[in-house]
C-alpha cells in the first residue's frame, strides 16, 4: 500500500522570511522537518534595489551583498540533508509601482533572473524533479512555476497576506491567480484553507506545528521573575509583541478597570501606539519589556490566566496564533478572542465574542483551573508538531497525485 511519506525526494522552498531571521518561522521549521527525509534548498529572497539603498549599515544586508559581489558563496549546508541559499542578483523593487501591466512586466523579469539564480544552484546540487513549495512569496515567486517547471508546485497559506498594505496593491489581484495556478494549496488554519479553496479546489487545511521544547513545566524549577514577585494575585498575562494592529487595546483596558485588584502584566515590545496609550496611566497594568526567548517560559509560569486579547480585522482573522500552543503547553488556562482560526481550541481555551465576556471567563477559568486541566491543555499543545503538519502537507500531496492518476 502507498504511503503519503515523502522520502528521497529534492525540494525547493522560497518564501517571505529568510533563513537568518530572528524570530519564530512555519517555513524554516517545515524546511528542517522535510530534510528528514528529502533534500531541501532554502531560497532566500533576492536583494532589491530599495533594500540595497536603505540597509547598507544592516549586517544582513551586507552579507546579500558580499554574495552579490562575488566576495562570498551564497549556498550554505545546514545540515546534511538542508542549504540556505543567498542568491548572487539583484532585483528591480516594483511595488511602488501602480500601474499594474508595468509591475506585471517588471515583476516577471525579477522572477526569471530569480528562477535562474536557483537553476544554477540546483544543478550544482544534483536536484532532479523538484517538489516546489512556495511560502506566501507573491510577487518574488509568481512565475517560478512557470520557469522552473516543478514536478508539482505547493503554495502555503499561513496569514492573511493581502490585509497588510504592501501585499495589498498587487497582492489582491496576484493571488489569487498564484493559488489557482498551484498544484496544491496548504493552509495553518481552517479560515485560509477555506480562503485558497475559492480558487483550488486542491485547498486543505494542515494545521500548525510549534517549537515547545521551551515551554515546559517538567524538569523545571521556574522561580517568578523579580519584577513579579511582590504583584498582588491573581496575575493576567500576555507574553509578546504588543501589536496595535493585532492586539484589541480596550480589551486589555476593560479588564482592568473592571477588576483593579488583578495584577495585569504585559511582558513584550511595544509598538509607538501601545506607548503612548492610556493604558500606561492604569496603575494595575504592568508592562515589563522586551523578554528574550527564553526568559518567557518564567514569565508564563507566573500568570494565574494567559491572555491573547485579539483584535478582529483582515490581518487577523485567519491566524493562527502561536502563542496560545505556547501557553497551553505550560499548562496554564487561557483566554482568547473567538476567530474562525480559534476554532480548533474550543474546549481547552476559553472563547471570548467580546470585550465584556473576557472578565467573567477570566473569573470562570480561575475557579476551573485543575491539574488535570493543565495536563488536558499541555497533552493537547504538544500535539501540534511540526512533523504532523508536514504529513499533512504530504497526505495533501498524496490525494493530489492520486487525482491526477484518476
Amino acid at each position: 500500500m502507498e504511503t503519503a511519506l515523502i522520502t528521497g525526494r529534492d525540494i525547493v522552498i522560497t518564501g517571505q522570511q529568510p533563513w537568518d531571521t530572528e524570530i519564530g518561522s512555519n517555513c524554516k521549521n517545515i524546511a528542517a522537518e522535510m530534510a528528514r527525509h528529502n533534500r531541501v534548498l532554502y531560497v532566500n529572497s533576492p536583494l532589491d534595489s530599495k533594500s540595497i539603498l536603505l540597509g547598507r549599515r544592516d549586517p544582513k544586508i551586507t552579507k546579500r551583498l558580499e554574495v552579490v559581489q562575488g566576495k562570498t558563496i551564497g549556498l550554505e549546508q545546514i545540515t546534511g540533508n538542508l542549504w540556505s541559499f543567498y542568491p548572487e542578483i539583484t532585483v528591480h523593487s516594483v511595488n511602488w509601482l501602480r500601474y499594474a501591466p508595468l509591475f506585471d512586466y517588471l515583476n516577471k523579469i525579477n522572477n526569471r533572473k530569480f528562477s535562474q539564480s536557483i537553476k544554477r544552484t540546483i544543478k550544482e546540487l544534483g536536484f532532479k524533479d523538484i517538489i516546489l513549495f512556495n511560502d506566501g512569496d507573491i510577487f518574488k515567486s509568481f512565475y517560478l512555476k512557470e520557469f522552473l517547471q516543478p514536478e508539482v508546485s505547493i503554495y502555503y497559506s499561513r496569514d492573511y497576506f493581502i490585509a497588510s498594505d504592501y501585499w495589498k496593491k498587487h497582492g489582491v489581484r496576484l493571488e489569487p491567480q498564484l493559488i489557482a495556478k498551484s498544484d496544491v494549496c496548504t493552509a495553518n488554519s481552517v479560515f485560509l484553507a477555506d480562503y485558497c479553496k475559492k480558487y483550488n479546489p486542491n485547498s486543505f487545511y494542515v494545521g500548525q506545528g510549534c517549537e515547545l521544547e521551551l515551554f515546559t513545566r517538567s524538569g523545571k524549577d521556574l522561580q517568578p521573575p523579580a519584577e513579579m514577585q511582590h504583584l498582588p494575585r491573581p496575575v493576567i498575562g500576555y507574553a509578546g509583541a504588543l501589536e496595535s494592529s493585532r492586539l484589541d487595546l480596550e480589551i486589555i483596558e476593560t479588564i482592568a478597570v473592571n477588576r483593579p485588584e488583578w495584577s495585569i502584566v504585559l511582558a513584550g515590545p511595544e509598538d509607538d501606539i501601545f506607548k503612548t496609550s492610556r493604558l500606561h496611566s492604569i496603575s494595575n497594568i504592568h508592562f515589563l519589556g522586551r523578554k528574550k526567548p527564553q526568559e518567557l517560559p518564567a514569565y508564563i509560569e507566573a500568570f494565574d490566566v494567559c491572555l491573547n486579547p485579539q483584535l478582529i480585522n483582515e490581518l487577523t482573522v485567519g491566524n493562527y496564533p502561536r502563542k496560545i500552543d505556547e501557553y497551553l503547553a505550560m499548562g496554564k488556562p487561557v483566554i482568547a478572542s473567538r476567530t474562525p482560526a480559534m476554532e480548533i481550541f474550543n474546549g481547552i481555551v476559553y472563547l471570548s465574542d467580546s470585550k465584556e465576556k473576557y472578565v467573567g471567563l477570566i473569573e470562570q477559568a480561575l475557579k476551573e483551573n485543575t491539574e488535570e486541566a493543565a495536563e488536558e491543555r499541555e497533552n493537547f499543545a504538544r500535539s501540534h508538531t511540526w512533523e504532523n503538519s508536514v504529513n499533512e502537507i504530504y497526505k495533501a500531496l498524496y490525494i493530489f497525485k492520486n487525482q491526477t492518476k484518476a
